[in-house]
């Protein structure tokens, strides 16, 4: 159970996050361009469709989309334009529209303001998308109540962090191994202490966290040299280097991708070892650190397969296309684990699965140091938890 004063740390750690969040949504990244100068990015609807300029090619088609559309928001509400939509060739970048589709449109304008040019780039999903995660967050807060309310705060802070902090100072050139390593830490640290508040089963489970973390970027740095990857197998790696970025360090990045992919699982495991430590300790207040420690790893335990597992399939549902194409080729299995692309995988998981292994005895160890004091064994566990 919270005492007054622990509310009220959880309230002002609320409140701190939220004015934190705010300001990363409304903080420059420096790689901002003044589009409302010469484009307006607007939702458009498909009025009409002429498909006689494409050609079909087996599996892909090429050629252009004639397209008729009327502009649904913005200044030029309500206007229809004549745009046309080029298809390269490509499956996994071209769109085909059809009548009524909804399109999300860019329309170039010339110095006084008139539309020169349309381009349907997309179809529109931002509406979805915010459905979506309205319902995500109603759901959480409507099974998680005040909890429930921390963790999507925590949830969208998380996301400003990744875009309005890591991934500009990573276009400029920040070390990305060490900058990966602060934002996992202050993430760490955000999300732990805003679900379990600022106590000591909170500290236990950042200080865990932090230390599978620091195991998994060792093991990163060492094998993705000794694995010869030198970051381009990751998607519009080369993008970046042929738009003027080519003073980055893409196997640094990836080397920061391994353990960060993994950084959230392993915030998982110790959040679970370090509550279950002080459900023990609250029961038993005489209870010696060793069988602390014992009773942490147990818990560790038995949740590490699982969780092992879980990042075994996240990663593998994202290159299993990979896998098929080399199995339809009959391609030996020695050969395709030893191809980059599925080596590189094979490194995440592996890597990541080392970090929450390492994770339940760190965090078991911490909370053993932390959670168990000799005053627990005169006052009960509350009143020491509230200490």
């Amino acid at each position: 159970m919270y005492s007054s004063s622990g509310k009220q740390r959880d309230w002002l750690l609320v409140l701190t996050f939220s004015v934190l969040t705010v300001f990363l949504y409304f903080l420059p990244t420096g790689f901002e361009k003044n589009k409302d100068d010469d484009a307006v990015r607007c939702k458009a609807r498909i009025l009409t469709v002429d498909n006689a300029n494409i050609q079909n090619f087996g599996l892909i088609q090429k050629g252009e989309q004639e397209l008729d559309l009327k502009i649904l928001d913005g200044k030029f509400k309500g206007e229809r334009f004549d745009a046309h939509n080029q298809l390269m060739g490509q499956l996994d970048r071209d769109k085909l529209f059809k009548e009524g589709d909804a399109a999300y449109v860019i329309l170039t304008l010339d110095g006084d303001g008139r539309v020169i040019f349309v381009n349907p780039q997309a179809h529109y999903r931002l509406g979805l998308e915010m459905i979506l995660l309205g319902l995500f967050a109603g759901l959480l807060i409507l099974f998680g109540g005040r909890t429930g309310l921390k963790a999507l705060l925590s949830f969208v802070f998380t996301g400003m962090t990744i875009w309005k902090v890591l991934v500009p100072l990573l276009l400029k050139g920040v070390p990305p191994v060490w900058l990966a390593l602060g934002v996992v830490a202050a993430l760490s640290a955000v999300v732990i202490f805003l679900v379990a508040g600022v106590n000591r089963t909170g500290v236990t489970a950042f200080l865990g966290a932090l230390l599978g973390v620091l195991s998994s970027c060792v093991l990163a740095v060492y094998f993705t040299k000794a694995f010869h990857i030198h970051g381009a197998v990751m998607p519009f790696a080369e993008t970046l280097l042929y738009v003027g970025y080519n003073h980055l360090d893409l196997a640094q990045i990836f080397t920061a991708g391994v353990f960060l992919a993994s950084s959230g699982a392993v915030m998982d495991l110790a959040m679970d070892v370090a509550a279950s430590m002080r459900e023990v300790v609250e029961k038993k207040p005489g209870i010696s650190r060793v069988e602390a420690v014992w009773s942490g790893i147990r818990v560790g335990r038995a949740v590490v397969g699982t969780m092992t597992t879980t990042l075994l399939l996240a990663y593998s549902g994202g290159y299993v296309t990979l896998l098929m194409s080399f199995m339809a080729q009959g391609i030996p299995l020695g050969s395709t684990f030893n191809f980059i692309y599925v080596a590189a995988e094979v490194l995440k998981t592996l890597v990541g699965s080392f970090g929450l292994v390492t994770v339940a005895p760190f965090t078991a160890v911490v909370g053993g140091l932390l959670l168990v004091r000799p005053e627990e064994k005169v006052f009960s566990a509350q009143t020491a938890e509230q200490v």
